[in-house]
């Protein structure tokens, strides 16, 4: 009997979204980044257990008619390029259509979406990889995408999460670096039930930083900016003055 098989394409997937996604945090940045790329102006976040139990994402942007929200989760469907000559000129986050996929083949995941232009939303239900069922649903216009138990289909993968609160650090530092780089969009962060980031538009690094720490920190935080017109590069930042240090560099964010 020959020792070498091909595995079933299921078991392929859930391998290949294994590399894709390996921590809560990952989902987090994959959902929030669509978020992003559909225009949306405010990003709920709602996290539970670290990330482990629930990841929920709710956004106001464009939306999904009911044939893309079909398509989504599709592996290798993407609205973002048509040919390989597109990503000369990718203007988006993602472009690759293994996102969502990966997602829904690790965790059971409910979508609903709606685009402005439709009269109801569209509502799916998945579970090990396949749709498991659909509904029209009255929606505002946006996408809500609901995250729950990852690694419910790979529990080899699942006991390689670090504890609660590592997991919820690191999405916590995620988001923070979201604010602090799109300050014109109002995120909320929310964990177990409680609060953690509710952070309006706003003009400036100093006000954002207010946000999302506090005053005197704000107070402490030096501008930083420059532009050179030949080359075409332009640095803007804070840095803080002698009178603020940290013992390590969780608040430490570069942006390129």
């Amino acid at each position: 009997m020959a020792k070498i098989q091909q595995l079933p394409l299921h078991e392929i997937q859930k391998i290949a979204a294994g590399e894709v996604i390996d921590r809560p945090a990952n989902i987090v940045k994959e959902l929030v980044e669509n978020s992003l790329d559909a225009g949306a102006t405010h990003i709920k976040v709602f996290i539970e257990d670290g990330g482990k139990k629930l990841i929920r994402v709710i956004d106001n942007g464009s939306g999904m008619s009911h044939e893309d929200a079909l398509m989504c989760c599709v592996h290798h469907a993407t609205s973002k390029i048509q040919s390989i000559t597109d990503l000369e000129s990718v203007q988006t986050f993602g472009f690759r259509g293994e996102a969502l996929s990966s997602i829904v083949a690790v965790a059971r995941v409910i979508v609903s979406t709606r685009t402005m232009h439709d009269s109801h939303g569209t509502r799916l239900f998945f579970k090990d990889g396949v749709l498991e069922s659909e509904t029209m649903v009255s929606l505002v216009s946006g996408t809500d995408i609901s995250v729950e138990d990852i690694f419910c289909t790979i529990p080899a993968r699942k006991k390689f999460l670090k504890n609660t609160d590592t997991e919820w650090r690191q999405i916590l530092l995620l988001i923070s670096a979201y604010c602090i780089d799109y300050r014109s969009i109002h995120f909320e962060l929310f964990h177990n039930g409680n609060t953690i980031i509710n952070c309006p538009p706003v003009a400036s690094f100093h006000d954002r930083v207010t946000q999302l720490w506090d005053h005197q920190m704000s107070k402490s935080m030096l501008l930083i900016e420059g532009n050179n017109e030949r080359n075409g590069i332009t640095v803007e930042g804070l840095i803080s003055n002698h009178q603020l240090s940290r013992y390590d560099r969780s608040t430490i964010f570069m942006f390129v």
